[in-house]
């Protein structure tokens, strides 16, 4: 009994995969969109996809071609093509601004970006659309089902961006030793970091690593430069402790404004000296 319905079984797969291949390859326009909607409500998308590509010509303008617009995007998301997703159903949310599926299309468009997006360290091209197209989404549609997912998102992609951003700054301060120079980018990199995400989760952080980095810099300055570098890095002492009077890292950065004041002292007696 069991090897009957498993060869019935087997019997009707190799029927269904012959009718598929019969009406891709020599089908009708008609027969082939049909098979295709098949294909897609079967969630086989890898063989509509197949199919959408040879009718989707032949329905532009049509009334058919919106369905077809969202089960391209739809089936592409489905097979992980994440990219190609994101672009088709921003596609159809501009296409077809009155459809019952927009909101839909234009929730779907970020995701797929969302989920294109790489790890911090790579290129962010689709963070920073994903991060746009979330931001989008939480302007205009602010009653939706969909909002708390949506900030959800929103937030997990600034945090990867604020990661990145981070890294790259901090990538500048452990590298100064063997490249001066980049004591002033690592500055100006962790500046932009505070300007740039007003609330991150790394503020306390890169004010410390800010003030190592000047700290450093001034420490290694000629003494014509000296003096306005030793002043730039208290400075960055004060905002460290004005924005965390409590910082865990009150013992290192006490330390390094006492070695300014130290390097302050010295160079006003060399000074006077001269």
């Amino acid at each position: 009994m069991i090897r009957r319905v498993y060869f019935i079984f087997s019997f009707l797969i190799l029927v269904s995969c012959g009718e598929y291949q019969k009406v891709l390859n020599r089908g009708t326009i008609e027969q082939q969109y049909k098979m295709a909607v098949k294909m897609y409500e079967a969630k086989k998308y890898s063989k509509a996809l197949r199919l959408f590509e040879k009718v989707t010509a032949a329905y532009r303008n049509k009334p058919q071609q919106e369905r077809i617009q969202f089960m391209v995007a739809n089936s592409n998301f489905n097979e992980k093509n994440y990219s190609i997703a994101g672009y088709y159903f921003n596609r159809f949310a501009q296409n077809y601004p009155k459809s019952s599926k927009k909101e839909e299309a234009d929730f779907l468009s970020a995701l797929s970006y969302y989920k294109a997006a790489p790890v911090y360290s790579k290129d962010p091209t689709d963070t920073k659309k994903a991060l746009e197209s979330f931001q989008a989404f939480i302007d205009k549609y602010p009653n939706s089902l969909r909002l708390d997912e949506a900030n959800k998102y929103y937030k997990e992609l600034q945090y990867k961006l604020e990661t990145k951003a981070f890294e790259i700054a901090k990538g500048y301060y452990t590298t100064a030793d063997a490249y001066p120079g980049n004591y002033r980018a690592a500055i100006t990199a962790f500046d932009n970091l505070l300007s740039d995400y007003l609330g991150t989760t790394y503020k306390e952080e890169a004010l410390y690593y800010r003030l190592k980095a000047a700290h450093d810099f001034a420490l290694k300055s000629t003494n014509r430069r000296k003096d306005g570098r030793i002043k730039a890095a208290i400075k960055a002492y004060e905002k460290l402790k004005r924005n965390f009077p409590e910082t865990k890292y009150k013992e290192e950065s006490d330390k390094m404004l006492a070695t300014l004041h130290k390097e302050q002292e010295q160079l006003q007696q060399f000074n006077s000296k001269s």
